[in-house]
């Protein structure tokens, strides 16, 4: 029998299939160690023949299989030949999603402990025990037979030479015992909630038909109970489930919701947990011990075996599309499991991705429509103040009267409040106010973000930290001034306001350790009254039943972004975050401060209206021929040298010139260009980018593909990104 396999190199030259003579036992996705070269290397088998074109002398044999077990279901082998083709990505690259990176590295082993059982009755054993042996004598009288025992506890109580003792003398018989190491979540006293009218026709749709359904349901509407609900019915039949949240700090209330429903058949998986933690959950799943795998983007390569449904919540988030290298989208990936498993997809949102709900419109996906929240509770007001007019009446501070005056009720009446400002940090900067000098980043084309609590300044593009600005370096003057606002700053100002009231904060600086998400929200949650200041991680998905007020602290931070998506994403995280306040019987309130208070997008915000913004909106991008009217192409070049990154652009660039002639309707814009960071982690940057029509979509892609493979090497980097999320 010969084995097909791809070894674990990402190397392009030697990313291809490999054949060997296969052990007796050797078996399609297994993990095995090859002779590759001059070194032995672990590869993977993804698939099984009779012969080899190369004659049987000219092959080598696999040493032996790492696992026991195939690591990789055939549905994934399946779905790495679908990556590669539709991403261009490397085999291995495609294989490496596919497990925890730990048991590729041998990094992780199964935790064993260690027991010991009573075999003896301890009572009749002490008679044949010196009367001086203290130990032994208090041990006997502390064990019971048949009774089982951590061996490092009775070590710690009475010595361990007084356990070897007992264990050579067959009293007590050793065991090792493998356990799961479980991911911590709070605990949440979960009720089974009957479903209303609305819920129960959405969850009957979604089990009724394999399909693809958009479930637009507005901020506290249910959606989580319809997820359990789907999700309960395809348990009980047998059948298995993923559920995707966008964010990790999601995942610890999402994932006791679910564990109140259905126990220990609930795995998480996301890049939060510890190494251990995760190869446990992974090959609880791999052993279909678990049914239920909730987690962020990369949990959709999960091995879940007969999947009944996909849920995809917040699906109009970002962060399923990775944009680094292997890039892919999530919803692609969704797509090919749900496809291959036969099963439905539910894309849900309060703020649907404009795509997803013309699709939804245009009948290519099921609508399922949840418009009110639960018990008819009403949505939040939204009051949007004008920080223009505050400034004309001499408030220059960065909290306006509207907002002071509702902090001040909402903390009078031991209620909660969320404050929003998506920039972390103290401020955006720091400039010299005598010659204008702002410090950048000397790896990155960036300007450096200061953090007063650590007096450094930061680059949030590669992480590297500078002494914070008291004089100038350019003119040498003192006079140095901050630039906008962040989270730290908020803090420090409300602690000032409000001395005597807790104040949590929630961005990437303080939630870098383990399980730092989970005590903030358990925190914040259990304190009354209690304020908590965040970045958008605070907008989706978390329910908090005494909060009464949200702040959107800057509005316009995200509208004005050189972004055609830029008023969406403004709408979608506006909407979201007002979303969390008024959940339960208090009203809720939001105070949303602008520099641009009659800006289209706060109008339909403040009534909750997606339906009018999805027209207007859609009509923009109809008029400027932007998705999903077309596709947006980058190709993205980096090199350490400019001289040489320029070269390939303009090789490139000729020859998509040429494409472009070949397919001249389809072509709606091409140019070439520096990035507008020119410069990451001290790779230069330059960019080519394309929009072009949808009828010869695939073909172009794939020419595009050919012209990377033509000029890239080991100097340069291509990327190709399709409808990529950012474009600086």
């Amino acid at each position: 029998m010969i084995a097909e396999v791809i070894v674990d190199i990402t190397n392009s030259t030697v990313d291809k299939v490999f054949d060997y003579i296969a052990l007796e036992d050797t078996t399609i996705g297994q993990r095995v160690m090859v002779p590759f070269g001059r070194r032995n290397i672990q590869g993977f088998v993804i698939a099984l023949k009779d012969k080899s074109d190369l004659s049987n002398d000219k092959l080598k044999k696999i040493l032996y299989a790492i696992d026991s077990y195939p690591a990789i279901l055939e549905e994934h082998i399946e779905l790495m030949h679908f990556m590669v083709k539709k991403y261009h990505l490397r085999y291995a690259d495609c294989l490496r999603l596919f497990i925890p990176s730990e048991l590729r590295t041998d990094d992780v082993k199964p935790l064993v402990k260690t027991y010991v059982t009573v075999c003896v009755d301890p009572k009749s054993y002490v008679g044949n025990v010196r009367k001086n042996a203290k130990n032994i004598i208090a041990l006997l009288e502390y064990l019971k037979l048949g009774e089982k025992y951590l061996k490092s506890e009775l070590t710690s109580k009475f010595t361990q030479s007084a356990v070897n003792k007992l264990i050579d003398d067959n009293v007590l018989k050793v065991l090792e015992v493998e356990q799961n190491r479980k991911p911590l979540s709070y605990e949440i006293t979960a009720e089974k909630h009957k479903l209303t009218l609305m819920q129960q026709r959405a969850v009957d749709a979604i089990l009724k038909n394999n399909d693809t359904y958009l479930l637009f349901g507005v901020t506290g509407s249910g959606k989580t109970e319809v997820y359990m609900s789907v999700i309960e019915s395809m348990v009980q039949s047998g059948k298995n489930a993923i559920m995707l949240v966008p964010e990790i700090s999601l995942t610890p209330q999402v994932l006791s919701h679910f564990r109140a429903r259905f126990g220990d058949n609930v795995a998480i998986l996301h890049s939060g947990l510890s190494a251990g933690e995760r190869f446990d959950e992974w090959r609880r799943v791999l052993m279909n011990e678990a049914k239920i795998v909730i987690g962020a983007r990369s949990a959709i390569f999960a091995p879940v075996k007969n999947v009944g449904v996909i849920i995809i919540d917040e699906e109009h988030e970002t962060s399923y599309i990775s944009e680094s290298n292997p890039r892919y989208n999530t919803f692609d990936i969704a797509k090919f499991r749900s496809a291959y498993n036969n099963c439905s997809l539910v894309l849900a949102s309060a703020t649907p991705d404009l795509e997803s709900y013309q699709k939804a419109l245009n009948g290519e996906y099921k609508l399922l429509t949840l418009p009110t929240r639960i018990n008819d509770k009403p949505m939040p007001k939204i009051q949007i103040v004008d920080m223009l007019s505050e400034i004309r009446n001499g408030n220059t501070g960065m909290f306006s009267s509207a907002m002071l005056y509702e902090l001040d009720k909402c903390i009078k009446e031991k209620h909660q409040a969320m404050l929003f400002i998506n920039r972390r940090g103290y401020s955006s900067f720091m400039r010299c106010t005598n010659c204008g000098y702002i410090p950048k980043c000397s790896d990155c084309d960036v300007t450096l973000v200061y953090h007063r609590h650590e007096n450094k300044l930061k680059c949030h593009y590669c992480g590297k930290r500078y002494k914070a600005l008291t004089v100038c370096p350019n003119c040498k003057s003192t006079a140095i001034r901050n630039g906008a606002i962040g989270t730290e700053q908020v803090v420090a100002k409300l602690k000032e306001l409000y001395p005597d009231v807790p104040v949590f904060q929630m961005d990437n600086d303080t939630t870098r350790t383990k399980n730092a998400y989970q005590k903030i929200l358990s925190a914040f949650g259990s304190t009354k009254p209690a304020i908590l200041v965040g970045t958008q991680m605070i907008a989706k998905g978390h329910d908090f039943s005494d909060v009464t007020l949200v702040g959107i602290i800057d509005a316009d931070q995200s509208l004005y972004h050189s972004d055609y998506k830029s008023t969406e994403k403004t709408f979608e995280l506006i909407t979201q975050m007002a979303g969390r306040a008024g959940r339960d019987k208090a009203e809720g309130k939001v105070i949303l401060q602008t520099y641009a208070p009659r800006h289209y997008a706060y109008r339909y915000i403040a009534n909750y209206d997606y339906k009018s913004f999805f027209e207007k909106e859609l009509n923009i991008r109809k008029n400027t021929m932007f998705p999903p009217f077309t596709t947006i192409l980058r190709l993205l070049f980096s090199s350490q040298n400019e001289e040489i990154v320029r070269e390939t652009t303009k090789l490139c660039y000729t020859d998509i010139k040429q494409l472009q002639s070949e397919y001249l309707q389809d072509f709606v814009y091409l140019d070439a260009m520096k990035s507008p960071i020119g410069k990451i982690k001290n790779k230069i940057r330059y960019q080519i980018l394309m929009r072009i029509k949808h009828e010869h979509e695939d073909d172009i892609i794939q020419k595009l593909y050919e012209i990377c493979d033509k000029y890239e090497n080991a100097k340069v980097s291509i990327f190709v990104e399709i409808n990529p999320q950012n474009l600086s």
